[in-house]
């Protein structure tokens, strides 16, 4: 059974998506996704919600900084918990967003794999809930891979693209966020990003630092876009009327 119908997003960030100035799209994004908060959190895909909203999944090694980029889209200290030690939280994690109390998006957090710490069986149990989840969660729109470009996608990684390719194939939108890009320099960035788009086979790439503050509007606004596609010919249209001679 889903869950009952939500009321429509609220026209606020309706209205700046299909503006013309990006800034605007940006600003708006991250209005939006500043009222993230705590849905659910469940130890096994059967426990979630089946939610009849937009969710984008978050995604990535356990050293990624998944849970730091999380934080600072939301701007927010701790909608994501930051283990001191990666790979201790074992749960899918849902964050519904939408402004006026009035959720029209999930976030939901995954469990980071690959920690060399946790137990084999845990992993293999990790990876077959990861695997159900990103197979078959039929309200999901968009995967966020999180990587450290100073490692590159490893074969995990590339594991998991692997998983959602037939999604992808059929429309379902990823990006690879290459996280603690402030510890790159400006050739190690274009470098990183050229391989990076190479590994990901149609998924859009962009670097990412928390610190920084690189690729937050825009990856803000991207998931925007993602889980508004109803507002994409408005601006489109929009901005076909600006751009005709008066």
């Amino acid at each position: 059974m889903t869950a009952p119908s939500r009321k429509p997003a609220p026209s606020y960030p309706r209205k700046a998506a299909a503006d013309g100035a990006p800034v605007e799209r940006m600003r708006a994004a991250r209005g939006w996704l500043h009222t993230a908060h705590f849905l659910t959190s469940a130890p096994q895909l059967e426990h979630l919600p089946p939610l009849g909203l937009p969710e984008i999944a978050f995604v990535g090694r356990s050293n990624a900084g998944k849970s730091t980029a999380i934080n600072t889209l939301t701007q927010q200290t701790r909608l994501a918990f930051a283990s001191k030690t990666p790979g201790r939280t074992q749960h899918i994690n849902l964050f519904g967003v939408g402004r006026q109390k009035v959720d029209d998006a999930v976030l939901a957090d995954l469990p980071g794999y690959g920690y060399a710490a946790v137990p084999r069986e845990a992993k293999l149990r990790w990876q077959r809930v990861m695997g159900n989840y990103l197979m078959t969660r039929e309200n999901l729109c968009g995967v966020v891979l999180l990587c450290d470009p100073r490692h590159g996608l490893t074969e995990l990684d590339e594991i998991l693209l692997e998983v959602i390719r037939p999604r992808v194939e059929q429309g379902l939108r990823f990006l690879v966020l290459l996280t603690k890009a402030d510890k790159l320099s400006r050739a190690e960035g274009t470098k990183a990003l050229s391989i990076a788009r190479l590994q990901a086979g149609g998924g859009e790439v962009k670097l990412f630092s928390a610190l920084k503050q690189q690729g937050v509007d825009e990856t803000a606004e991207l998931l925007w876009r993602w889980t508004h596609p109803q507002d994409e010919p408005a601006a489109a249209e929009s901005k076909e009327e600006g751009d005709s001679p008066s």
